[in-house]
């Protein structure tokens, strides 16, 4: 399937899961607990850049498309000041500044393979993919602008902190990311 095939389709109940991968259609009908950290995310985000002037703007999914084989859907989006596209324009978005992908056992292996390859050739500055089961994030960002791949790699653990060089001062805790019953 082609991105205009996909974004063409009609919308359904099913549309908010998902996204073209390597040009076939994919539809993943989210958990209560991907729902759970989801929201923690969106809402650690919001707070962060409704603080200050300029720190850009986080949204919930919405398909951004990189080729015309891939329109990816993050659980999260982070735009930066400047970046944030218009919110009347129709998708397929351009790609976020930060992308927040929640693993699951039916997409982790994609998310840390072909989506990851895919937004480090198209140019993302900085990818989170959290591993719910494991309950830890791991970070794979460019050390600078003119970086030509993720060439910083992380893996955080409860008790760790998440940051982020693009979010200055924005911090989470881990332990209370995971803590969620």
């Amino acid at each position: 399937m082609t991105a205009e095939e996909f974004l063409a389709l009609p919308v359904s109940e099913t549309a908010a899961f998902r996204e073209l991968v390597d040009g076939e259609l994919l539809v993943n009908d989210p958990t209560l607990l991907h729902n759970e950290i989801q929201s923690q995310l969106l809402v650690a985000l919001r707070g962060w850049t409704n603080a200050a002037p300029d720190r850009g703007r986080a949204y919930m999914p919405a398909d951004v498309g990189l080729d015309e084989r891939n329109v990816y859907k993050p659980d999260v989006l982070w735009y930066a000041a400047g970046r944030v596209p218009d919110v009347h324009s129709p998708p397929p978005y351009p790609l976020p500044d930060l992308a927040l992908e929640i693993r699951s056992p039916s997409t982790g292996a994609r998310d840390v393979g072909a989506k990851k390859t895919t937004y480090e050739r198209f140019g993302l500055p900085e990818l989170w993919l959290v591993d719910t089961a494991a309950e830890q994030v791991l970070v794979f960002r460019r050390s600078g602008a003119t970086a030509t791949h993720f060439d910083v790699e992380l893996e955080l653990e409860r008790g760790e902190r998440l940051e982020s060089p693009l979010l200055p001062g924005f911090a989470l805790e881990l332990d209370a990311l995971f803590d969620v019953d």
